[in-house]
């Protein structure tokens, strides 16, 4: 006798097979969530070291601007009417106790003034503001060590994007520009420094 093609009876969906079905499609779903939380921590720790990098060369590009506008600050502002003798840089202020005041990037210093310079490589408002903040800090810091000296203020950049300068100068800066191997300082007919 002839055997038949015969096939098993189908059988509809049963409860064990949709069961089997939602469990694997869980386990797929977890171990997509666990690829997705590993990428997104790899991102993490791949953005941290991206900011690291891009800070230490941030660091170095504001070391090379300092390096360039220091050497001519004394003769620049001197000619200016000053009489600075003294320049120091990465001036750093604190308490007796260790407590951080504030780091200035160039301080020109005589009898009766003391210059504070922030240094960057591409200056903004927003540096403007925040060296306008540190002025008061060292304010504050003078007066608690009984120094009656006027603290003025300056601004350098390599790169002073349009808008920063009018502002650092109401905000009563100066504002130096790197011009070359040298650098510039421009004083508008009616700019008068903010003394602290």
């Amino acid at each position: 006798m002839v055997k038949e093609n015969m096939r098993e009876p189908q059988m509809g969906l049963t409860f064990e097979k949709v069961w089997a079905m939602f469990q694997e499609t869980d386990r797929k779903m977890q171990e997509t969530d666990r690829i997705v939380q590993e990428t997104a921590r790899q991102i993490k720790e791949i953005s941290k070291e991206t900011d690291r990098k891009i800070g230490k060369l941030s660091d170095r590009l504001g070391d090379l601007v300092e390096h360039i506008i220091a050497p001519n600050l004394l003769e620049k502002f001197n000619k200016l009417g000053f009489s600075f003798g003294k320049i120091s840089s990465n001036v750093c202020y604190k308490r007796p106790g260790g407590e951080f005041i504030a780091e200035v990037d160039v301080l020109l210093e005589d009898g009766d003034t003391v210059l504070a310079v922030e240094v960057k490589s591409k200056l903004s408002s927003a540096d403007v503001r925040e060296h306008t903040a540190r002025m008061r800090k060292l304010r504050d810091y003078a007066d608690e060590h009984g120094d009656a000296r006027h603290f003025i203020g300056a601004v350098a950049g390599a790169i002073i994007p349009e808008g920063v300068k009018p502002f650092a100068y109401k905000s009563g800066f100066y504002v130096i520009e790197q011009s070359g191997d040298t650098i510039k300082i421009e004083v508008p007919h009616d700019f008068v420094p903010k003394k602290w």
